[in-house]
């Protein structure tokens, strides 16, 4: 007999709503995929890389040149001076990059704090590594931080805490007064600080991204994970890296190595090309506060109310006034009935809880936007 490891842990919920959504025939907002066109300038820099011959396999870490370009747009954006050969790897995409800091450091038994709601791939790497998430949840009334609550949570075995901002699903956005209350308590109770920062530069209002690469004392214990998936809407092509000190790096590189040991090499150089350029880079936020402010615009007068979103390219959009239906429930009903796709924001919780709460992808084409948006209006 087979023994799963996850014998709880079905397929996720993004494959099954976007395979409902493609049955169904459904606009589909619930993944987080762009419908628009990838920069032809970026592709024509991985296609001349092929062309070049650059089609072996690139180093374990990842391409100097890459890792050059990433170091200059972190000093950049947050005047990292870190060593580019030591400190940072490239993976193959985010998750792997989650799932390689997870793996190298967390033993049977070791407590990781997961703040609630959080996105799907953290506790099973918990616990395929032994250890044992402890889920805290987020302030349900603006998604922002209980840090009481944090705190009492950890305890002799709590090793490390995994953040995530800006916040998928929620929109929401940790303040810097956040990062300080982190690095202390990251100080005082010894532990290790994940920092999922996918969505680095997608955030809005004038709000600033508060990475910890900024807060010098966290960053000794920090490992921070970045995606050129969603910085350049190529989620296709699964490239991310990690940023962290030479003691941590070397051990998450030891996972990394036998995980997936190196990344596309004319991705890579493609896009350390097109990354030189910070025009390519610095005014994403404005592009994707248009599409949420059109987003918006578009469903007022609808039933649904929308919740703060302040980075990601995500929209919460609360249905109390419209049904008391469970949230993956009311998800399929939507995608079946009314031919639009969402995500239910119940299977980012431990314990499935319902607040009656769907995420819509607003990384779409206006015309796109526009279309979702007429359907809503009629629910």
């Amino acid at each position: 007999m087979i023994k799963s490891k996850l014998p709880d842990i079905g397929t996720t919920i993004f494959t099954v709503m976007s395979k409902m959504a493609d049955e169904a025939g459904a606009l589909n907002l619930s993944q987080g995929f762009p419908d628009f066109e990838v920069s032809r300038e970026l592709i024509a820099h991985v296609s001349n890389a092929m062309k070049q011959g650059h089609n072996q396999y690139a180093p374990m870490p990842g391409l100097l040149f890459l890792r050059k370009s990433i170091a200059n747009s972190l000093k950049d954006t947050y005047n990292w001076n870190g060593d580019i050969v030591t400190e940072i790897t490239v993976t193959g995409g985010a998750t792997e990059a989650l799932y390689s800091c997870i793996t190298a450091f967390i033993h049977p038994g070791d407590e990781v704090l997961i703040i609630e709601p959080a996105y799907d791939s953290y506790i099973p790497a918990v616990r395929l590594s032994g250890g044992v998430p402890v889920p805290v949840q987020l302030n349900p009334e603006n998604f922002s931080v209980q840090w009481n609550n944090v705190e009492e949570a950890i305890t002799e075995k709590t090793k490390m805490i995994i953040i995530n901002s800006p916040h998928n699903p929620t929109g929401s956005v940790w303040s810097k007064t956040d990062l300080i209350k982190l690095e202390q308590v990251a100080i005082e109770r010894n532990l290790l600080v994940l920092s999922d920062e996918v969505y680095d530069r997608i955030i809005f209002d004038g709000l600033q991204h508060e990475s910890v690469l900024r807060f010098p004392e966290l960053r000794k214990r920090s490992m921070a994970v970045f995606s050129f998936g969603k910085t350049f809407h190529v989620t296709g092509w699964k490239v991310g890296y990690v940023v962290a000190p030479d003691y941590l790096t070397s051990e998450i590189r030891k996972v990394h190595q036998f995980l997936n040991f190196s990344v596309n090499t004319p991705i890579q150089y493609g896009l350390a090309t097109y990354l030189a350029d910070i025009n390519h880079y610095q005014n994403l936020h404005i592009f994707y506060e248009k599409k949420r402010d059109l987003f918006l615009k578009r469903i007022t007068g609808s039933r649904f109310k929308p919740v703060k979103c302040s980075g990601t390219y995500f929209q919460l959009l609360s249905y109390a006034a419209i049904s008391d239906k469970d949230e993956r429930t009311m998800a399929e009903y939507l995608t079946k009935e009314y031919k639009i796709a969402s995500i239910p924001v119940s299977p980012f919780y431990s314990d499935q809880r319902n607040n009656n709460i769907l995420r819509f992808c607003f990384a779409k084409k206006d015309e796109t936007i526009k279309k979702a948006a007429k359907i809503l209006c009629r629910i």
